[in-house]
Order: C-alpha cells, then sequence, then structure tokens
C-alpha cells in the first residue's frame, strides 16, 4: 500500500468541520477538530443512508439528533436545518453544517460565532468553522475535497483537515479531532477519534494510517445487515 498523500503536511491546530457524501460511493461522513475533548462525541453525527450534521461553535447536539432524524423521514439538508434552528432560541451562538443523501448541503452561522467565522458550500460537501485564522483555511479545505474525489471518504475528510490546519487554522490549539464515515452498514466503516492530545492532528495522520493497513480490513469482513434478520 502506498504512503497516505498527507504525509508532507505540517501540522498546526485548527477548529472546523466538514460534511460530505461521496458521489461514487454514497457514503457519508464528517470530519472536526477542536480546542476541547470530544469532538466527536459532541459535534459529529452520521447515518448510513441518510446524511452527515456537524454541530459546533456553541454546540447543541440536538440540532443534529433532531435533523438526522427530518433527514431520515425525507427532508432535505435544507429544510431539516432550518427546522432544527427554528427550535433553537440560542441559534446565533451555534454553527451547524448538514449534508443529505442526495448531496444537498445547508450550513448556518451564526452571529455570535468566535471570528472568523463561516461556511462554505461544495459538490456534495460542506465545510464551516470559527476562530479560523480566515477564509483561506476553509477554501483549501473546499479544494482539497474537490481536488480527492477519486479517493476514499476517509481520506478526504483527513486530508481536507490537514489542508485547512496548513492555510492558518486556529492558533489557539486543539485538542481533540474526528474522522467519521458510514457507507452501507448501520456502524460506522471510519470512525478514528482522537479525544485528547497534545497534538491531535499529527496523531490524526499516525491513525489513519493504520486505520487503512489494520482496521479498514477488518471492518470490510463484518457481518453485514443483509445477511442478519433483525429480530421479530
Amino acid at each position: 500500500m502506498t504512503e497516505p498523500a498527507f504525509n508532507h503536511f505540517r501540522i498546526r491546530p485548527v477548529t472546523f468541520s466538514i460534511v460530505a457524501r461521496c458521489a461514487r460511493t454514497n457514503q457519508v461522513g464528517v470530519a472536526a477538530a477542536t480546542a476541547v475533548q470530544a469532538v466527536g462525541k459532541l459535534a459529529c453525527h452520521a447515518i448510513a443512508h441518510v446524511g452527515a450534521i456537524a454541530s459546533q461553535a456553541l454546540t447543541n447536539p440536538y440540532l443534529a439528533y433532531d435533523g438526522l432524524r427530518l433527514l431520515e423521514r425525507g427532508a432535505s439538508a435544507e429544510e431539516a436545518l432550518r427546522r432544527v434552528l427554528a427550535t433553537d432560541p440560542d441559534a446565533d451562538k451555534r454553527q451547524v453544517g448538514v449534508v443529505d443523501i442526495q448531496g444537498r448541503t445547508a450550513a448556518w452561522t451564526g452571529s455570535e460565532a468566535i471570528p472568523w467565522a463561516g461556511h462554505l458550500a461544495g459538490r456534495n460537501c460542506s465545510v464551516q468553522g470559527n476562530r479560523l485564522a480566515g477564509p483561506q483555511v476553509l477554501e483549501r479545505a473546499l479544494a482539497s475535497m474537490h481536488g480527492t474525489e477519486h479517493l476514499d471518504l476517509a481520506e478526504r475528510l483527513t486530508l481536507a483537515l490537514l489542508e485547512g490546519d496548513s492555510a492558518g487554522g486556529d492558533l489557539k490549539g486543539e485538542r481533540s479531532v474526528n474522522v467519521l464515515v458510514f457507507s452501507s452498514e448501520e456502524y460506522a466503516l471510519c470512525d478514528i477519534r482522537i479525544d485528547d492530545h497534545e497534538a491531535p492532528l499529527d496523531e490524526l495522520r499516525r491513525l489513519f494510517a493504520v486505520y487503512q493497513t489494520r482496521i479498514l480490513p477488518i471492518v470490510r469482513t463484518l457481518p453485514k445487515r443483509s445477511d442478519i434478520p433483525r429480530p421479530d
């Protein structure tokens, strides 16, 4: 197996997220890095065949939980985002990115998000961040997503995090990173979680190589839903 393409990146901390759907494989995923612990538990959410949502800034996980339920019932990314924000009295403090299974995206950056804050929509993906060095962080991450469409989604998300970091990122520092991808099964195809680390993006680079060589081959041999009937 060839060396992962991101090994040349210089790692610096960054606070932002990416939600994406792969048009080739119909995989959905989300990746994020933040200055607090356990970004994977608090900010990153996805369901196979449904979509992915990142809920960040002053995080409200229910925006993701409820948004995914709406997507599952057929709402578009834009409709789901509009409806969940309408229930949140602190919407101006939130930042959210949504992608549905058709690749439609929607995003929200509240007026009280720490600057620089914003979001960008791309092909089957959205990037969003707050307390960034500037818009170039999102621009570089989005360019990476567009330029790596031939790769698997987990690698694309990892590369995009590292590319955004190379554009300046968040100089305040990071503690946790998550790359979460679902394919056709109810369990995750990839769930790399770094919950508390002095250099979590360096650790992401290492763990992604481990995932590619050791974990992914095992995941691919796990039972499939088509072979395991649901209990009555």
